[in-house]
């Protein structure tokens, strides 16, 4: 964008019209009038020449003439450079896949409709690392912090429910697990988003001296309780267990760390969940903003001199005109 850095000298240009009016009123000339017998004695063609020189020599002059006035206007380039600064955020899904996930109260079953949900969770989340833990009696690290979301999604797939033989609900296990992930993040903000059906029921570590570790490197915990209010579900294979979701744990563990606890009965209130959890977890991108200024002065004022030495060259030998 261009833009005048003193427009008020461009008033001057009205000097231009009045030095055009006082020369027409007052038959005001540069060249030295003679007098001739008769007007036949000078011939068409020099009118013509002495006609077409005045008025190449008063366009020179009014053209210098402008071209110095816009120079005075300081004719600017301006350019405004954006420089952003985008504090990345760490987050670990840690996901329980103990065989009570497979219960139907979620349809198809519970763990199906978190991965769904988790993964539209993930396609939220631009520029942030990520990353996924399981936990059942054990907890494993599925895919380890990473910004590619091709491979995030893909091994959120692959997550299944855990073997009989790494059968419970190791919670205080899988918050230290997902810790020791992002104790060495440099990120402002390190986020686990822990997510279970059941109590703790297996691990040496208990859930709030988990979080109490957590909290020591700057980690918030946001919890979810999945799973409907009544008191049984239905597994296929294995008929009707309790739902026993440890809420004051849940709760507990949030309010310790910084984060919130939710409770997700269906998926639909499972997706509302995760999309509270996007927005409370956004970027925070701070964008300062300079503005550079290119003088155009010297574009402008080097033809100025450049047509008023041709022109006095001109006058001087080419139309021989004296001193």
């Amino acid at each position: 964008m261009i833009i005048l850095g003193s427009p008020l000298y461009l008033i001057l240009l009205l000097i231009i019209p009045g030095i055009i009016l006082f020369k027409k009123l007052f038959k005001f000339s540069s060249s030295g009038p003679f007098r001739i017998s008769s007007r036949s004695i000078v011939s068409d063609s020099m009118t013509k020449k002495g006609i077409l020189k005045k008025k190449f020599i008063s366009f020179n002059q009014y053209l210098v003439l402008i071209l110095i006035i816009i120079s005075l206007s300081r004719p600017q380039v301006v350019e405004s450079l954006q420089e952003k600064n985008i504090d990345i955020i760490d987050i670990v899904l840690v996901i329980d896949i103990s065989s009570s996930m497979l219960a139907t109260d979620f349809k198809p079953n519970r763990l199906e409709v978190v991965k769904k949900t988790a993964k539209q969770f993930i396609n939220q989340r631009d520029g942030d690392r990520l990353g996924i833990l399981v936990f059942a009696g054990e907890s494993f690290i599925q895919c380890p912090l990473t910004i590619d979301k091709d491979v995030l999604l893909s091994l959120m797939d692959e997550v299944s429910v855990a073997q009989q033989s790494y059968d419970g609900t190791a919670i205080g296990m899988a918050i230290a697990n997902a810790t020791n992930r992002l104790r060495n993040s440099e990120s402002k903000s390190k986020v686990m988003i822990l997510l279970s059906d059941g109590s703790n029921n297996a691990g040496e570590l208990d859930p709030n001296t988990a979080a109490d570790l957590a909290k020591q490197f700057g980690i918030k915990i946001y919890t979810i309780g999945a799973g409907t209010n009544d008191d049984v579900s239905f597994i296929p294979g294995r008929g009707y267990i309790r739902n026993e979701i440890d809420e004051e744990s849940l709760k507990a563990i949030a309010e310790q760390t910084g984060g919130q606890y939710f409770r997700a009965t269906n998926s639909d209130a499972l997706e509302k969940i995760y999309s509270k959890i996007n927005e409370l977890e956004r970027t925070e991108v701070e964008i300062k903003i300079y503005t550079q200024y290119k003088e155009l002065f010297g574009w402008i004022i080097i033809p100025a001199l450049f047509f008023s030495l041709g022109g006095n060259i001109l006058e001087r030998f080419y139309f021989r005109k004296r001193l």
